[in-house]
């Protein structure tokens, strides 16, 4: 590990985290704008969604190859670049002259916020040690929670003051001051890295997760042509068994498969792929229940309010709780969200969904961070960022598949039945922590 002074150190994770912040605002901000950019700049309105399906499908493909790059370079300066190809995408966004200009600058921000987050991670697990990142990604979570409930209402509040363009804008510059923040740092370059480098196999599965995140965020609704997801799949398809095959020649494999053998690091990413998974599904389905239309804009906001405020509040009384009760706290969050998907299943009565929207952001809040920072600690310094891309992947991966599933399912069953689905995932989540993870768990990096 690298030697720093609490003053340097502290900078390191305030870098971190006003980056941290930028990427929920990223996506929400630009989801909201979609309706208004299509209108307003000249292309195919079909190119609208992809604004968002592009960052997305990038983030996910460079996040792995950005990590082990992040490892290999100098970090502070690798994460500052990643920063500033956000900032500079971001201003450029605002003067995009057609929809094509936009996606396009949109696919250069999912590299630059790949190399952010990989880049973070990877300079925060070289400065501290595993004791410690317990309380470190306690703060991630709370910005992250705080980025997240906060993220529409900021998006509308920046469309309503400055129309779309202050929506790429406002990110933009925070993204400008966490490069600014890494100035006067020590570069952070660790002194042995390995000459080869598995190149293809992190190509590869870039193109895997990519193309399958893509597939799934267009989906399969009348207004998509059938192929397009189904082209994409086969693409994902392709890609992973050619990763398969490389990755059993490879001497040093890009995919850090020996991680995935520990099995409190893989148990944790299921969780928190899991949490996530409630998370986007409720916001998408509690106000599709009929309760939830009959009720008023007040009462419908503090529906929302109590499924995402509690992120906003409670991840540094998680991490406390998390130095002793990671694994009870984890699984017991992840049982109350499969019951609180049953209740859903037999009434949508408006005292429910106030009472489950509560549940539920209840769990995500003393939660937020936990499976992170517990997982990270297996993680040696030297290949943080490779460890926590992983990490993030798996995260991602599994949130996006929880969503299509629900999407899915919705269609044919009604909307309390997406919840179903999550619940059902946040079930076997559960399970396979408890049955994992020991209960105390040892601290070794």
């Amino acid at each position: 590990m690298f030697t720093l002074s609490v003053r340097q150190r502290r900078r390191v994770l305030v870098a971190d985290l006003i980056s941290t912040g930028v990427f929920p605002l990223a996506i929400t901000g630009a989801t909201a704008v979609v309706p208004d950019v299509t209108e307003r700049l000249p292309g195919a309105d079909a190119l609208g969604p992809w604004i968002v399906l592009t960052y997305n499908g990038l983030f996910a493909a460079a996040l792995l190859l950005a990590g082990v790059a992040a490892d290999r370079a100098a970090r502070t300066r690798f994460f500052a670049v990643g920063n500033i190809v956000v900032a500079t995408t971001g201003i450029l966004s605002a003067f995009a002259p057609d929809l094509w200009s936009l996606v396009a600058l949109r696919t250069v921000a999912g590299v630059g916020a790949a190399m952010c987050a990989a880049g973070g991670s990877s300079m925060i697990l070289a400065v501290y040690p595993p004791e410690e990142r317990r309380r470190v990604y306690g703060y991630s979570g709370a910005v992250l929670g705080s980025s997240l409930a906060l993220g529409p209402v900021v998006a509308q509040g920046l469309m309503a003051v400055g129309g779309w363009p202050l929506v790429f804008v406002a990110p933009a510059a925070v993204a400008a001051l966490a490069a600014l923040a890494t100035l006067g740092l020590p570069a952070l370059r660790s002194p042995e890295v390995p000459e080869g480098f598995d190149l293809a196999g992190a190509v590869l599965f870039g193109v895997s997760i990519a193309a399958a995140v893509t597939a799934l965020g267009l989906g399969f609704g009348p207004e998509v042509p059938w192929w397009g997801p189904v082209a994409l799949i086969l693409v994902a398809v392709a890609s992973a068994t050619a990763l398969v095959r490389v990755e059993r020649r490879a001497p040093d494999p890009a995919i850090p498969v020996d991680l995935l053998r520990i099995p409190a690091y893989r148990a944790y990413a299921v969780a928190t792929g899991a949490f996530m998974g409630m998370l986007v599904v409720g916001l998408t389905v509690l106000p599709q229940l009929g309760a939830a239309r009959s009720m008023g804009p007040g009462t419908s906001a503090v529906m929302l309010s109590l499924l995402t405020v509690p992120s906003t509040v409670l991840p540094l009384v998680a991490a406390r709780l998390a130095r002793r009760w990671a694994r009870q706290l984890v699984t017991t969050a992840l049982f109350a969200c499969f019951v609180t998907a049953v209740v859903l299943q037999i009434t949508d009565h408006p005292a429910a969904l106030l009472a489950a929207s509560g549940a539920v952001g209840l769990c995500l809040g003393l939660t937020e961070g936990v499976p992170d920072g517990q997982a990270l600690k297996y993680v040696p310094y030297q290949r943080g960022g490779a460890g926590a891309a992983l990490f993030g992947t798996t995260r991602m991966s599994l949130e996006t598949l929880t969503l299509a599933g629900a999407t899915g399912v919705m269609a044919a069953l009604g909307p309390s039945s997406g919840m179903a689905v999550a619940g059902a995932v946040a079930l076997v989540a559960g399970i396979v922590v408890h049955r994992t993870v020991p209960s105390r768990d040892p601290q070794r990096a």
